[in-house]
């Protein structure tokens, strides 16, 4: 065990985080773990990922629920496409592999929504196979140990990083190993509150020695941000609401969401916009004078801005047929047995106009 590794588990013995999924070595659990946590703080994943597996506790659970009820369960944590495929493989593994998850690592690589640091993980935290995973914590700490002046978000460079790793890594302790990075990234090389005092590192850290932390990591990438304004429509029909299920390969697919126009521009609709809409919702007629903006509202995204407005349409006769089957009417009272987008769920929470 070379230098880095053995200072690294050292530390990570004392220092470890006391986090539920550390506790397991079941497949099942540290998959489910793993994706709960991806673009996730620990503090937020936490109850989300214990809420999850109280709901559904083994693969069989997860296969034969329904896929409103996965969603309803993920309610809020957003990326909702991480739950569809969690949902999507489970039944895979209960066809392929008769419930029972894959040992090795390019079987597990080839499930639906697990890339190679999900797969790394599951096979070094249930299985102690010598795999490291490689994240945003071990490229910053790599990169600055080492002193990588290269962009890290490049492909050679984190083929480099990948393959230093795969000699530092403990034979017989893979798992500590990366947990014990993953530890470190999170609590002491962190990307602007570094702590280097408290590092086991510092002493044989090129950044350290040097003073660059603050340059080191170096990316080349940068998002650009979409804005997107959307015009949501509430129509309140005597305590009944109409809704739509997101159907498209768009943000929040498989949630249940008010219906809405999208504009390219910044602008509040007229109210005749707002009547030549609601006609395709069935043959529906209100009265103009009681149209209101009740919120505007900005929600951030990764790589989208959404811009809302949210028009609130009080209909007297609900005796009409909605349209389309992806419309249906859902009763105040049993709001709560719907997966809504964050931002819905916040107007819903703050407003009683249906």
């Amino acid at each position: 065990m070379g230098i880095f590794s053995n200072t690294l588990l050292k530390w990570f013995e004392i220092e470890k985080r006391d986090l539920p999924w550390k506790l397991t070595n079941d497949p099942y659990k540290i998959w489910i773990s793993e994706i709960v946590l991806q673009q996730t703080r620990v503090d937020q994943g936490t109850s989300y990922y214990l809420k999850f597996i109280k709901k559904f506790p083994t693969i069989h659970a997860l296969a034969n629920a329904q896929e409103d009820d996965v969603l309803k369960m993920w309610e809020g944590l957003g990326y909702y496409s991480r739950a569809r495929n969690l949902h999507f493989t489970a039944k895979t593994i209960i066809e392929k592999y008769d419930g029972v998850f894959p040992t090795e690592y390019n079987a597990v690589l080839a499930l639906k929504g697990i890339g190679p640091y999900t797969a790394a993980a599951i096979m070094s935290y249930a299985y102690n196979k010598k795999h490291a995973v490689v994240d945003g914590n071990v490229l910053r700490i790599v990169s600055r140990y080492l002193g990588i002046h290269e962009a890290v978000d490049q492909g050679n460079t984190h083929k480099q990083i990948n393959e230093w790793l795969s000699k530092q890594i403990d034979d017989k302790r893979p798992g500590d190993f990366n947990q014990a990075m993953m530890d470190l990234g999170a609590t002491v090389c962190t990307p602007k509150l570094y702590r280097c005092q408290e590092c086991p590192l510092k002493l044989t850290c090129y950044a350290y020695q040097e003073s660059l932390q603050m340059l080191l990591p170096i990316k080349s990438k940068s998002i650009v941000k979409k804005d997107r304004f959307f015009h949501y429509i509430i129509v309140n029909c005597n305590g009944k609401g109409i809704f739509i299920k997101r159907r498209e390969s768009d943000i929040w697919k498989g949630l249940y969401d008010f219906p809405l126009i999208e504009t390219t521009d910044n602008k509040e609709l007229k109210v005749s916009d707002l009547k030549k809409w609601v006609k395709g919702f069935g043959n529906i007629n209100f009265d103009a004078k009681k149209v209101k903006i009740v919120a505007m509202d900005k929600h951030v995204l990764t790589h989208q801005n959404i811009f809302s407005y949210f028009y609130s349409i009080e209909i007297v006769d609900n005796t009409f047929e909605l349209l389309k089957e992806y419309f249906i009417f859902v009763d105040r009272k049993n709001i709560a047995n719907f997966a809504f987008p964050k931002i819905v769920n916040l107007y819903i929470e703050k407003h009683t106009d249906f």
